[in-house]
């Protein structure tokens, strides 16, 4: 595996381990929904609590396809794995545009660049770099 793929393979997991806490915590009821979900709730309604909630199980999907794309797990040499890179990357792309434009100053300033970064990080890893 190049050096590059596994720096961005890392980065991405603690990223992703890192917006999994969040999401936890927000889904928990913690006081931090200016950061997710449009942040207009200090505290998330039901609704918003249970897509932090499928939020943290994605994540951990997203985590599973990129270790399987930098070929840490089974699978990375499938086309469905090829794929679906390119699809989260092309998600991660629009993530960083949509926080981009957020009303919300905190999901802004966190979230534009978390997006960007496992973007780019997706990027390297479906190139293979």
């Amino acid at each position: 595996m190049p050096a590059l793929t596994l720096i961005a393979v890392v980065v991405a997991t603690v990223l992703l381990a890192a917006l999994a806490l969040l999401q936890t915590l927000v889904a928990a009821g913690r006081p931090l929904g200016r950061f997710v979900w449009g942040g207009q709730h200090r505290v998330l309604p039901t609704r918003l609590r249970i897509g932090s909630a499928v939020s943290v199980v994605l994540y951990a999907a997203f985590a599973a396809l990129l270790w399987s794309g930098a070929g840490l797990l089974p699978g990375g040499d499938t086309i469905f794995v090829d794929v679906a890179l390119w699809v989260l990357c092309g998600y991660f792309v629009l993530g960083t545009v949509m926080n981009a434009i957020s009303r919300s100053r905190a999901e802004r300033a966190t979230m534009t660049p978390a997006c960007a970064v496992l973007a780019l990080a997706t990027l390297v890893i479906a190139l293979g770099l």
